[in-house]
């Protein structure tokens, strides 16, 4: 007699209770990541162009410093069993490449990889690690580099073409830690910004478009910023109402202010094609844990970066303004996000005294 198989009995899979979202989008976190990081390879490239093998070694060193600290440091809770940990998600290689495209070609590498370090440890694992941050932290590692290295995050090396070979150094890149640096012969450039503002000439607006001028190594090619940042909005990897309020704001008042004055207030074009301002907009306003999550406070989270870039450019103390007024509206965002939170659907606004 053949033997009946009997079926093997069903066990009940436990309830999974988890917070909302319940519905996953088809690209990861690390596929973000990533693609962003794709799209600064052109952005390094025209920065190697015009600053020479500098610009590569000031970048990489700022990314290793962030890559480091993260591996050494940083948990990965989304995939804690990759042998990469944490720096696998790509947040931390953003974050270095972003932090050296603000510093100027001759920046010593080892201020430039401590910088990568601060930005990671202080600017995004003490707050808990990946989308806890408060700041955004590359910015934050800027700022560090700017108050304890003020002389070297400022001197600007002229871009190649201007006197000196593809090949030789911007600085004293390869400068001793805590020792002086050697005196090179690296030629340095005022930036537009500089000149507009203690010299009040103006720049070619065709030098500004092309990027061939002296400032940081994100300060290049505006126009392949961005394209580069037209392909994040079409995969839908960045808020295009950040970088299109801000740009609009600062247009719109320097438009306003230049046609009161146009001897003392420059125009809208020199305006937004000059020093940092669409590095900022693009890849630095729209990181999406120290933005806004509402489209309303996103409009207003651009706006004001807009307004104040422009005041502090035209009335501060400083020849630029984009990484102070992107970390200025960062320490406003959860107040933003409260004010623009919509109403829950289905239900009324609640009114002072009503029961």
């Amino acid at each position: 007699m053949t033997p009946v198989a009997r079926p093997e009995p069903r066990v009940a899979r436990p309830l999974v209770v988890a917070a909302s979202p319940h519905l996953k989008g088809r690209d990861s976190v690390p596929t973000i990541m990533w693609n962003v990081v794709g799209s600064l390879v052109p952005i390094i490239a025209a920065a190697t162009w015009f600053f020479g093998p500098s610009a590569l070694f000031v970048i990489g060193a700022s990314a290793l410093g962030a890559l480091g600290t993260e591996r050494v440091l940083g948990r990965s809770p989304s995939s804690p069993r990759s042998r990469w940990g944490s720096i696998a998600d790509g947040s931390a290689a953003i974050t270095g490449i972003l932090l050296g495209l603000t510093l100027p070609a001759g920046m010593p590498l080892w201020m430039a990889f401590i910088g990568g370090a601060f930005a990671i440890g202080f600017g995004k694992l003490l707050f808990g690690g990946i989308g806890y941050n408060i700041f955004n932290p590359a910015l934050l590692g800027r700022a560090f580099l700017m108050a304890a290295f003020p002389v070297a995050t400022t001197t600007w090396p002229a871009a190649a073409g201007a006197g000196a070979s593809w090949w030789s150094l911007r600085g004293d890149n390869f400068a001793l830690p805590l020792l002086t640096a050697r005196a090179t012969d690296a030629i340095t450039a005022a930036t537009p910004l500089n000149l507009m503002k203690f010299e009040h000439k103006g720049t070619a607006l065709l030098d500004l478009v092309l990027g061939t001028t002296g400032g940081s190594l994100g300060e290049t090619a505006g126009l392949l910023i961005l394209l580069c940042g037209a392909y994040l909005a079409w995969r839908g990897f960045l808020n295009w109402r950040i970088p299109a309020s801000i740009l609009a704001t600062v247009a719109a008042v320097a438009a306003l202010l230049h046609s009161i004055d146009a001897g003392r207030y420059p125009s809208a074009s020199f305006m937004l094609f000059s020093g940092g301002i669409m590095l900022g907009a693009v890849y630095m306003a729209t990181d999406p844990v120290t933005a806004p999550v509402t489209n309303a406070g996103r409009w207003v989270f651009g706006v004001g970066v807009g307004l104040l870039v422009v005041v502090i450019r035209i009335w501060g103390g400083l020849p630029e303004g984009v990484m102070y007024a992107i970390l200025l509206m960062n320490a406003l965002v959860p107040f933003l996000n409260r004010a623009t939170q919509p109403r829950v659907f289905g239900t009324r606004v609640a009114r002072e005294g009503a029961p």
